[in-house]
């Protein structure tokens, strides 16, 4: 039996019942009726639940989902999604640089440090990918079995006691890759595929593009099966002839999940030194699929990222711009009485005073697990500006916290490794045990990018930074 997972209605219902809770309506009439009826909730960690609904109660799932998106929010002041609110709301949002010279192209980003950011994002995503779904326990668990913790190399079986294994299984789908023993290039996996997209949209659109061209492209290079959560849902309101920005609204209960904050790092290469521009770009692409705190992760993130890529982060020691620039001019661009805006300050604050990172993970579990779903992008940001203060955007220290935080594990060391390889400023100065790995190789399903080296990705980013 094929259940095709984050859009049965039945499953929807108990996510965006909770989804509502979140963000300021009040739905505990509609859960009454649901529950009544026999619906259940939201599968703690799978996509879909084992068994189909009856008819009945698929045809009252889609009712319910309608009903859900009408209630009014109390937070729709304080959490806008149109970006001229947003800007509205933004008393120090970023001033763009002085423009070039008279005839001088744009300057785009050294490719070495490009190249550094992809390997990051490369490197950091891989070592989040055999515990991805695992509980915080597990994690340790199974990194302390073999003399790993705090985590400082990739996750192996090898010696990992049978009992262990039984009761933490690794992610199913990510072992046969991932695992120390088993690394044999990168494979495939979302967090480098829109990047990738990234890439096709700035070819063929320019940083002008419309949210419209970020769906052509998706239609065009993007299978379905590569898709998840808000994406997923995106992509079939599109089949149905739904546009955007609709597209991210109905019945799509992810809307806030983590899904727009790993396509934005393109935004932010592209457009070093000005974080206003590349949190702009990042909004076009967001608004697919996401609104609200979900949009704001993506706009805090490739605002992070260009001013981690400007001019000012050049030279040929370490860094010229810390990472705790680079988060307060993510934060720049974050509505402030947005419940992101206010998980971010509290993340970063808690890894400034707490010496020991997993007393912090602790904290944030503590405050943001009974709410939010793991994938939510208000823990997973947090926990990913939480990371990169705590380790004060050093490489290894970056992606190893950011990883054995939980939560997304892949699309947070991924998001931690391109920032902090952008400080790294060369991949000479990226540990070897965490490139070489990698064989200077993407597998992918995105057009004609199967194989390409991380050196050839950093040329093509650079080409697209330098575009007038």
């Amino acid at each position: 039996m094929l259940r095709l997972t984050w859009v049965q209605p039945e499953d929807l219902v108990g996510h965006e019942l909770r989804q509502a809770a979140q963000d300021g309506r009040e739905p505990s009439a509609i859960a009454d009726r649901w529950q009544v009826a026999g619906g259940h909730e939201a599968p703690l960690r799978a996509g879909a639940s084992a068994q189909p609904a009856s008819r009945y109660l698929r045809t009252l799932a889609r009712d319910l989902l309608d009903e859900l998106a009408d209630l009014p929010s109390r937070l729709a002041d304080e959490e806008p999604t149109d970006l001229a609110r947003i800007r509205a709301s933004c008393p120090d949002w970023p001033t763009p640089p002085a423009p070039p010279a008279h005839g001088r192209p744009r300057a785009g980003c050294d490719p070495l440090r490009l190249e550094a950011a992809w390997l990051g994002r490369a490197a950091g995503c891989l070592l989040g990918k055999p515990v991805e779904k695992l509980s915080l326990s597990a994690i340790r668990r199974l990194a302390r079995s073999t003399g790993n913790w705090p985590l400082t190399t990739w996750f192996t079986a090898r010696g990992v006691p049978e009992e262990l294994l039984r009761a933490h299984p690794w992610n199913r789908r990510s072992a046969p890759t991932s695992l120390a023993e088993n690394i044999d290039g990168m494979p495939e996996d979302d967090d480098l595929n829109y990047p990738l997209l990234n890439l096709l949209l700035l070819r063929r659109h320019g940083r002008a593009f419309t949210t419209a061209d970020v769906a052509a492209v998706w239609l065009d290079e993007l299978p379905a099966g590569r898709t998840f959560t808000a994406e997923r849902v995106a992509y079939r309101n599109l089949l149905s002839g739904i546009e955007p920005p609709h597209t991210a609204r109905h019945r799509n209960p992810f809307r806030e999940w983590i899904g727009a904050l790993i396509r934005a790092d393109v935004h932010g290469w592209t457009n070093p030194g000005d974080p206003g521009a590349a949190a702009e770009q990042a909004h076009r692409d967001a608004t697919l699929t996401h609104t609200a705190n979900g949009v704001y992760a993506a706009m805090f993130t490739a605002a992070v990222i260009a001013t981690a890529s400007g001019d000012a982060a050049v030279d040929t020691g370490t860094s010229g711009v810390d990472i705790h620039a680079c988060l307060r001019a993510g934060l720049a661009v974050v509505p402030p009485r947005s419940r992101l805006a206010a998980a971010i300050t509290h993340a970063v604050r808690l890894a400034r005073e707490q010496p020991d990172f997993d007393t912090v993970v602790d904290e944030l579990h503590a405050l943001y697990s009974p709410t939010y779903h793991w994938v939510h992008a208000i823990p997973n940001t947090a926990l990913i500006a939480a990371a990169l203060t705590h380790a004060d955007g050093d490489f290894s220290g970056s992606v190893c916290r950011a990883v054995s935080g939980g939560w997304d594990t892949d699309s947070n060391g991924a998001t931690a490794g391109s920032v902090a390889g952008l400080l790294a400023g060369t991949p000479a100065r990226l540990p070897e045990r965490w490139i070489t790995p990698l064989k200077n190789r993407l597998a992918t399903s995105v057009a004609d990018f199967d194989g390409t080296g991380f050196d050839t990705l950093a040329h093509f980013a650079h080409v697209e930074a330098s575009r007038p």
